[in-house]
């Protein structure tokens, strides 16, 4: 159903974007907002701070290239014998595959043709043709790609990423996913590491993206699945964290703003809550440091209300700086530390067991880590470079943290009906008062 107008003014190398609501969708029953920055009402608007420098409101630049997809654009075009530099926001926007375009969001031109349609009726390539697409990727990173390679991949990236080489396929049951090749730069299993990691966090109890190794002539490539697509070729309505929040990605924000985000527009604020606590938590233990707020997302779940996406892009960093991206709140900075973790549960409406019930789900799950890398296949060498990121002090915190709890709990029940420390210490805790000094 046409929900808007996309106006793209150019003045030399300066564009200017507007949209505006269509008077049959504001107008629709089941009606909703893209995006909480582009309300329901009529006349232009431009939305909310865009991802990455876009002109675009944020709903509408969550569907545009990510950085591998455009490079593999600006390659083609020097190819082809033109200036990448003449190509517009509105050329990388509509270049995205109509077909694969992430989220409900789809393109039409004046005429009516939807952007962009694959050339010569060619659709996303299946599972079958990954050694050549990942053959073409490894030929863009040597710089020894050919106009054949470059056509093969043109389009076929996603919003969902970054630089690293990947590209939409098929799978065998139609199911659309992301491709993820290992770069020729990488130094260790970056692939292996990422369905590891998402592997970890569905045994931590959080909802992640489905994932799973293939094996392309001896080179493992992940597969994940895309989460914005039903059976029948449904499409749902996704957003970023950057665009719900309405802020600039690139600038430092926080969980405890996600958390505000989720309490104004979110369709079950109180389990998300949980949910993106948990997620703080993994992240804290398998050091996820690139988890900027492009990297968490929403779909829509009823009108003008939105859920947790599952998690996506969830990858281990030994060699890293401890550091989140995304800071668990103003005062504890980017440290990723559980004494920060468990100081802004109150925020999340966790009661302190809760919150270290939780935490000792994530740490039990975090700790099999070898035990699972190993099941995927992954070697001795190749597990032992990413021990930095699985073996630090903040996994003995945990440890700690949640054995206080245990501790606390035998206390109290040894000494019953005595106003004692330790049981004045539990109700304490658990009323979310502050604790008395023993």
């Amino acid at each position: 159903m046409p929900v808007g107008t996309l106006r793209v003014d150019r003045d030399g190398r300066r564009e200017r974007a507007v949209f505006a609501y269509t008077a049959d969708w504001l107008e629709q029953p089941g009606a909703y907002p893209l995006e909480p920055q582009l309300p329901l009402v009529a006349g232009p608007q431009h939305g909310a701070a865009r991802p990455g420098g876009s002109i675009f409101p944020g709903a509408i630049a969550d569907t545009e290239q990510d950085g591998w997809g455009r490079k593999v654009i600006l390659r083609d075009e020097a190819k082809r014998g033109r200036g990448g530099a003449a190509l517009g926001h509105v050329d990388f926007l509509l270049a995205v595959d109509d077909e694969t375009r992430m989220g409900a969001l789809r393109f039409k031109d004046e005429a009516g043709k939807f952007q962009r349609q694959a050339e010569g009726g060619r659709r996303t390539p299946p599972l079958l043709e990954l050694k050549q697409l990942l053959s073409s990727t490894r030929a863009v990173e040597r710089h020894e790609e050919t106009a054949a390679d470059l056509a093969f991949l043109r389009g076929r990236g996603t919003s969902l990423g970054g630089m690293r080489p990947k590209c939409s396929v098929i799978e065998a049951d139609g199911a659309l996913a992301i491709a993820k090749f290992p770069s020729v730069a990488d130094e260790r299993a970056v692939t292996k590491g990422e369905v590891l990691a998402l592997t970890l966090a569905k045994a931590a109890g959080i909802n992640a993206a489905q994932a799973r190794l293939v094996d392309s002539d001896g080179l493992p490539v992940a597969l994940i699945r895309r989460f914005d697509r039903t059976e029948g070729d449904g499409r749902l309505m996704y957003v970023s964290a950057a665009t719900l929040l309405g802020v600039d990605p690139d600038a430092d924000h926080t969980y405890t703003q996600m958390a505000d985000a989720i309490r104004s527009h979110g369709a079950a604020a109180q389990t998300d809550l949980f949910e993106l606590w948990r997620r703080m938590a993994f992240s804290v233990l398998i050091t996820n440091v690139d988890d900027h707020l492009r990297n968490h997302g929403f779909l829509r779940e009823q009108k003008g209300l939105w859920r947790l996406s599952p998690a996506f892009d969830i990858n281990p960093s030994p060699e890293r700086k401890r550091e989140l991206k995304t800071w668990l709140s103003e005062e504890t900075g980017p440290a990723a530390t559980i004494e920060g973790l468990l100081s802004v549960r109150g925020y999340f409406n966790l009661p302190v067991n809760e919150a270290r019930k939780i935490l000792s789900q994530v740490k039990n799950a975090v700790a099999i880590w070898r035990a699972q890398g190993r099941k995927l296949g992954m070697t001795r060498i190749e597990l032992d470079a990413f021990a930095g990121a699985f073996e630090h002090e903040e996994r003995e915190a945990a440890r700690r943290a949640v054995a206080e709890r245990v501790a606390m709990g035998v206390r109290a029940v040894n000494r019953p009906g005595e106003p004692s420390v330790a049981t004045t210490k539990v109700s304490a805790l658990k009323s979310g008062a502050p604790r008395p000094r023993v």
